[in-house]
């Protein structure tokens, strides 16, 4: 194996297992599976988590030596249980994401990760640095290639960077040697894909299969072939010809930064830079949600002549976005109703489309481009002003919201979003139970308990 990223990777997968990592690292790995697992137990019912159980299921429900559904005590094949599982997480926009990368590793990495654990029973710390492992490489792998240029070839970095993370979580996990993972990677590469047509899906089930189901899936198969002894192009990310030095990248007018990839890893981590939904809405509508929650104290919707939002970013996409929980006039708009935002209303279909209350607040909100806020260092920010039918404005400007890096969540707020997500699920005492687990997963020997504790059948 020659010097280069291919080995700096390698070297960092195959120590993940016994590296000593910071506290506040492994803590953090905590939060994010403890959010991940709320999301599973919350989108259980949900449209996209329906049809990859039946899928799974119709697929391999006979499996031998199948793993769990998360969830529920449902078993099939290991890679269709981990894409079902994967499916479910993202069943709603609740789970993690990381602004700085474009992806959303939770749902893949977490859902491999307690499979993994249940089907070899191993330990809760073992668990953690899989997890943290995998989060390192999703989080990476889109800034080394890029994101605007990613965008400008119509990928979805959602779509790929978790497809290395998964892989590198199971290949943790199950402690490959060095050619292995080298393999592996390769696999990874042919494995890449993910269109931004995403954003043209109404129902969140093609966006959960390319946030979460498809990496899932690629990334399982990949660890799995080379955990099978498959070979592959070995140095995949140095190699002249190699899918990661592609001239698409590399173009001029390109961001590409590969050394991105593995500069000081396994010494700064990419964990501080994931954030938490606050509220079950897309990344960046949050802040637009937490000024309007704000707002609405101060008016009654008969009272507001118009809601002007300026943001950063293609506001275009949320102005008009199909999916209830991406679609800012109708957030705005059931807020300025309800005085608040409830999980199942912001992504009610149904209300979006008959609610003639709705209707008719839709038009008053209008959704506008502010450069401003894209100064350096980029801010996820929003400017929200409410103009009244006499004419007067109240305004707030939101520039971080609870959950983002600048200003996290902290371990109390993780703990009581997870609560607030899963009791009506599983009742008080089981939640406390399984959110006891999470906290303990260092002194955990099995972290194969947490399947059981999950399930809600």
């Amino acid at each position: 194996m020659t010097e280069g990223y291919t080995k700096a990777l390698v070297n960092f997968v195959t120590g993940a297992a016994d590296a000593s990592w910071p506290d506040e690292v492994l803590e953090l790995g905590r939060r994010h599976i403890l959010d991940t697992i709320a999301s599973i137990v919350i989108c259980g019912d949900r449209s996209s988590a329906r049809l990859a159980k039946t899928f799974a299921m119709q697929h391999s429900g006979d499996a031998q030596q199948g793993a769990t559904i998360l969830g529920t005590s449902q078993k099939a094949s290991l890679p269709d249980a981990i894409f079902a599982s994967a499916m479910t997480a993202h069943g709603a926009e609740i789970n993690d994401f990381c602004p700085s990368a474009f992806v959303q590793p939770g749902p893949s990495i977490v859902s491999a990760g307690i499979s993994i654990a249940e089907l070899d029973k191993l330990s809760g710390a073992a668990l953690t640095r899989g997890v943290i492992a995998g989060y390192e490489i999703a989080c990476r792998l889109p800034k080394a290639l890029g994101i605007n240029r990613g965008r400008k070839l119509g990928y979805s970095t959602h779509g790929y960077g978790p497809v290395f993370g998964t892989a590198v979580a199971i290949a943790a996990l199950r402690r490959f040697p060095a050619q292995q993972v080298n393999h592996m990677l390769s696999y990874c590469a042919q494995q890449v894909s993910g269109s931004m047509q995403w954003l043209l899906d109404t129902d969140h089930i093609e966006k959960s299969f390319v946030f979460a189901g498809m990496p899932a899936r690629n990334g399982v198969h990949a660890a799995l072939l080379a955990g099978a002894g498959f070979t592959g192009v070995e140095d995949s990310l140095d190699i002249r010809g190699g899918w990661f030095s592609s001239w698409q990248f590399r173009a001029e007018d390109s961001d590409y930064n590969p050394d991105y990839l593995t500069e000081a890893l396994g010494q700064r981590f990419e964990m501080p830079l994931v954030a938490y939904k606050r509220y079950p809405v897309g990344g960046p509508t949050q802040p637009v949600v937490q000024a309007m929650l704000e707002l609405c104290r101060e008016v009654t919707p008969d009272m507001v002549e118009g809601v002007r939002i300026e943001m950063p970013g293609a506001v275009q996409a949320f102005a008009t976005a199909d999916m209830p929980a991406l679609n800012l006039p109708y957030l705005c708009s059931v807020i300025l109703l309800d005085r608040k935002l409830e999980f199942e209303m912001a992504d009610s279909m149904t209300r979006k489309q008959t609610d003639q209350q709705v209707a008719a607040l839709m038009p008053r909100v209008s959704v506008l481009h502010d450069p401003a806020q894209e100064a350096v260092p980029r801010k996820e920010s929003a400017r929200v002003t409410i103009t009244r039918t006499d004419g007067s404005q109240i305004t707030t400007f939101v520039e971080h919201v609870r959950g983002y890096p600048p200003n996290p969540m902290s371990h109390e707020d993780v703990e009581d979003k997870a609560r607030d997500l899963m009791t009506g699920v599983l009742g008080g005492s089981r939640t406390s139970e399984l959110i006891d687990m999470v906290w303990q997963l260092e002194s955990l020997p099995d972290a194969g308990v947490l399947v059981e504790a999950m399930q809600a059948d």
